[in-house]
């Protein structure tokens, strides 16, 4: 059996363009190296599933995989949405920093309610400085918010859970079974995965790229969201070649409904921390009942064991928790935190699990056995540390008219243009056949 375990070596694919994202870590080294998992996997299916004679070439564009690594989508004429909440930043409290993250509202709400204000960012502030770190910390987090305190790399790996998660593999491979691939006479060597059903159940960030990534050779993405969901400032940048459908599975036909769609999905991915899928009558011998021949990935936050396993968090938390922000203060000698220069976490997470997929199609289509796939946030900010930089002698990489295509994408919200594929495998190029929507615009259904 050989499952996705770690990046591949650099001498099995191609690397073209230069520069670098500035930070103390190899964030594009990372991005490039995610990029070429996906390709490697991806020609290994092509090769078990008789798509392609011959070994094809991979080849990653390292600045185009950065630039991927921000943001894939420039609009035409009109901006898009804030990416963060008014309160949503890092405040220095009585002993050190702590990041609040205040983008939904429930986990806004939260955050007010146990700092006893309004929501005004300076009385927030205010509020923060008689607060420990730990203290805050701990009490947002129990009244159902998300937050994280700035933790050295030192203190992280001394946490009970930083030794948890580096005691994971970079992918954790469980439940092996053998599963039958559906046929899907479209596939072809230009569109591999022509006609793959995945059901999306991921949301910000890293679910949504590794969807968005299997979308652009060919798949079939159905993304499900409760009704009146909506992620603005991200949205455009990960709807990209997906139906994006409302279902309220809290209802009994919404949940009845989700069911069925599973029943008929190739691929599920999702990002529910332990025991949400089953507090939902999804358990895994119900999903095996429902769809015995899916592909299963997913993801949390923190990892898949120790105490912080059922937290809540995102990227900009996890570098806070994992050490990356402390480490970049060091590194640009300032005095605050300093993250990295993009969501690298969720989005180098997000480029290995539809790697993880890809590889569990390419052993199912050789007659092996596969497992599911978890992956975590955390476990990538381990990968992150410990990945040597390359200095190119290059200005940090920043876009350009040229990085472009020219044929416009009508989106959901306008019209813009999406940033040239990163990635190639032989005569294989990611392309997508439907631009970005807004939320809850598709039927759902299976096309």
């Amino acid at each position: 059996m050989s499952l996705l375990s770690s990046l591949p070596a650099a001498d099995i694919y191609r690397t073209t363009g230069e520069g670098t994202l500035p930070s103390a870590f190899a964030v594009s080294e990372l991005a490039t190296a995610s990029f070429a998992a996906v390709g490697q996997e991806l020609a290994r299916y092509m090769a078990a599933a008789n798509l392609s004679p011959t070994s094809p070439e991979i080849t990653v564009d390292h600045r185009l995989a950065s630039l991927w690594y921000r943001y894939s989508f420039k609009p035409d004429g009109w901006q898009m949405p804030s990416l963060w909440d008014a309160i949503a930043g890092d405040y220095r409290a009585s002993d050190g920093w702590i990041r609040l993250h205040t983008n939904l509202p429930h986990h806004r709400a939260a955050a007010l309610k146990v700092l006893g204000t309004q929501a005004d960012r300076d009385v927030v502030s205010q509020a923060l400085r008689s607060w420990t770190i730990a203290d805050l910390e701990s009490a947002v987090v129990a009244q159902g918010g998300v937050a994280a305190a700035m933790r050295s790399r030192a203190e992280w790996l001394d946490h009970p859970q930083g030794r948890a998660v580096s005691r994971d593999p970079l992918i954790s491979w469980q439940n092996p079974r053998r599963i039958i691939l559906r046929d899907r006479p479209a596939a072809t060597a230009e569109r591999p995965l022509a006609g793959l059903r995945v059901l999306d159940l991921t949301r910000v960030l890293a679910g949504p790229v590794s969807t968005r990534t299997l979308a652009g050779f060919g798949a079939d993405v159905l993304r499900i969201d409760p009704p009146g969901w909506d992620e603005p400032g991200v949205i455009p940048d990960i709807s990209l070649g997906k139906g994006c459908a409302y279902l309220d599975l809290k209802s009994t036909e919404g949940l009845t409904h989700l069911q069925d769609l599973l029943s008929q999905a190739d691929v599920f991915i999702h990002g529910y921390r332990p025991g949400a899928l089953e507090a939902l009558g999804l358990s895994k011998a119900k999903r095996d009942e429902l769809a015995p021949n899916r592909v299963e990935v997913t993801l949390d936050a923190y990892g898949w064991q120790g105490p912080w396993a059922t937290r809540r968090g995102f990227d900009s938390l996890v570098q806070m928790s994992a050490g990356i922000a402390h480490a970049g203060m060091e590194w640009a000698n300032a005095d605050k935190p300093t993250p990295l220069p993009v969501q690298a976490l969720d989005h180098a997470t997000g480029y290995l699990m539809a790697a993880a997929v890809l590889s569990a199609l390419a052993e199912a289509a050789s007659g092996n056995s596969i497992m599911h796939a978890h992956l975590s946030l955390a476990r990538s900010a381990e990968l992150l540390a410990i990945l040597g930089k390359t200095d190119t002698g290059q200005g940090a990489i920043t876009a350009n008219q040229s990085d472009y295509c020219e044929e416009t994408e009508q989106s959901g919200w306008g019209p813009g243009h999406r940033l040239k594929p990163a990635l190639t495998i032989g005569q294989t190029v990611m392309r997508w056949d439907l631009p970005a929507p807004q939320l809850g615009t598709s039927e759902p259904t299976w096309p």
